[in-house]
């Protein structure tokens, strides 16, 4: 499946992969899966993990997912989210995604490297900056 996720439960924190040419409909319909999972925190941290993603998402689609997060809200108390990528392309186009889905973060960056964007969850004091 292109987009997957594990909850660590002790850390209250979802790490979601996107593996592939990854469409909105299944973007979208990973959180109509995390809304209906029963073992989910009512509050999460975020990391995902965009690193195997080889499609670039075009502006109307990141909007389309943020406005999805937006939704899911009403459900789901998102803390951080920390984004990662490994392409100028997509850091740019998770750049603008950072502007439509703050308001549905306490906090939210995208990175280039791993290891960051688990300290800065780990930290969790940081403000949001860009890498």
């Amino acid at each position: 499946m292109p987009v997957s996720y594990e909850i660590d439960h002790r850390r209250k924190r979802i790490a979601t992969r996107c593996i592939g040419d990854t469409t909105l409909s299944e973007v979208l319909a990973h959180f109509d899966e995390l809304e209906r999972d029963q073992n989910r925190p009512p509050r999460l941290d975020v990391y995902l993990d965009l690193t195997e993603q080889t499609n670039l998402p075009t502006a109307q689609q990141i909007q389309a997912a943020a406005s999805r997060i937006g939704m899911a809200k009403w459900m789901i108390d998102f803390r951080a989210c920390a984004i990662v990528v490994n392409r100028d392309a997509l850091f740019g186009m998770l750049r603008m995604f950072e502007v439509f889905a703050h308001p549905h973060f306490e906090r939210l960056r995208v990175f280039r490297d791993a290891t960051a964007a688990r300290a800065w969850l780990d930290n969790g004091s940081s403000p949001s900056q860009a890498a």
